[in-house]
């Protein structure tokens, strides 16, 4: 097996989107994603049962559209990498099956991979110069749209997603990832499609509330910022208990009571102005926290990753606040910061060239696999 660069196919199902992806070393040759999300729509939010079925579907489609355009076979493959967790449990089934299959059936080794550190790992991806398929999506200026080669020292990962908001020290990428804070009960990205549903949005609830944001004032209200009290905080040198940690569930009450004051007086409720009042409420009370930790455990780099960071607010404040900081932000394309087939395979090449040993095929998945298991 060739471990200097490594052809390293990857397969992701942890909730909705079907991904399969293929690097070569730290090229990125395709990313290939079958989303489920419009047979969500009418329900509110993802359907387990139904997202397991759509990846039964999608999956083999899927893996042929991406050997198509990376133009590569499965015995060219010197890996494959699989989301072992954190995801939906039968999701999570579909994609592990599928991928002890392909292992067998070609003599394939096979990692199990934690889809989290899956979102640091994407930012060692650089386009192949040869691939029909570059780097998809746009953003804000100062923005590195090339990633780095290797990890800096002194790294931090803000990942901010539908299931997860957590920020990281990363000082191996392969094997000593460090949980500084995370939420206590929803994640930001659950937030958003709540809060989306109490105002009649639909879902998902991320585009549509930063889309409508953009025209309401986000200083018409003061929604709370969560976790934020001195009880909470602390201090530097005696740290509270939830000093690097987010609360979001006290934030959708808010919004829930407002929404409902507004009615029994019989007025029209502003929702431009609330969207933006509660996003602003989110992207500062995550953006502050997270440049807490970063200050106070020495770190200097940080990486913007999960579904969330795609929110246009949120990237701006981020980098603001990190550059008045003095910290380094990088963030990743739009199309990779959303779950796929790409950083499983990123992360999957990081391990066959570290030397890690394969998972085999007796691992199972694990809903809740913590970020501090990098592979299983």
């Amino acid at each position: 097996m060739n471990r200097t660069q490594p052809l390293v196919l990857g397969i992701e199902s942890s909730c909705d989107e079907t991904g399969v992806g293929i690097v070569r070393g730290t090229a990125l040759l395709t990313n290939t994603v079958s989303s489920s999300m419009e047979e969500h729509v009418r329900f509110g939010g993802v359907i387990p049962e139904i997202a397991s079925r759509a990846h039964l579907d999608a999956f083999v489609p899927t893996l042929r559209v991406a050997l198509a355009e990376a133009g590569v076979t499965l015995e060219e493959i010197d890996a494959i990498a699989v989301t072992a967790g954190p995801g939906l449990a039968g999701a999570l089934m579909v994609g592990v099956c599928a991928a002890k299959a392909l292992a067998v059936a070609t003599g394939k080794p096979l990692y199990a991979i934690n889809h989290l550190v899956a979102h640091v790992g994407v930012g060692l991806l650089q386009p192949d110069p040869g691939s029909p398929q570059p780097f998809a999506g746009s953003l804000p200026e100062r923005l590195p749209e090339t990633l780095p080669e290797t990890l800096p020292e002194n790294l931090g990962a803000l990942l901010v997603s539908g299931g997860h908001t957590e920020i990281l020290r990363i000082r191996s990428i392969t094997d000593d990832v460090e949980l500084l804070g995370s939420t206590i009960d929803d994640a930001a990205g659950e937030a958003y499609d709540k809060v989306a549903r109490l105002l009649g949005l639909g879902y998902p609830g991320g585009p549509a509330i930063d889309k409508l944001a953009r025209t309401g004032n986000a200083k018409a209200i003061r929604f709370p910022r969560g976790l934020t009290q001195p009880k909470y905080m602390g201090t530097a040198e005696e740290p509270g208990p939830h000093r690097y940690d987010w609360s979001f569930s006290g934030l959708k009450t808010a919004v829930a009571r407002c929404v409902e004051q507004f009615e029994a007086r019989g007025e029209e409720v502003p929702v431009a102005d609330i969207a933006a009042a509660f996003q602003e409420a989110v992207v500062d009370v995550i953006t502050s926290k997270a440049v807490l930790a970063c200050r106070e455990n020495g770190l200097t780099e940080v990486l913007l990753g999960g579904g969330v960071a795609a929110n246009s607010r949120l990237r701006q404040l981020t980098e603001q606040r990190c550059s008045a900081a003095g910290i380094r932000l990088t963030v990743p394309p739009l199309a990779l910061c959303t779950d796929n087939g790409a950083m499983v395979a990123a992360l999957g090449a990081q391990l066959v060239m570290a030397g890690a040993e394969p998972s085999g095929i007796g691992f199972a998945p694990d809903s809740s696999m913590p970020v501090t298991t990098v592979s299983a």
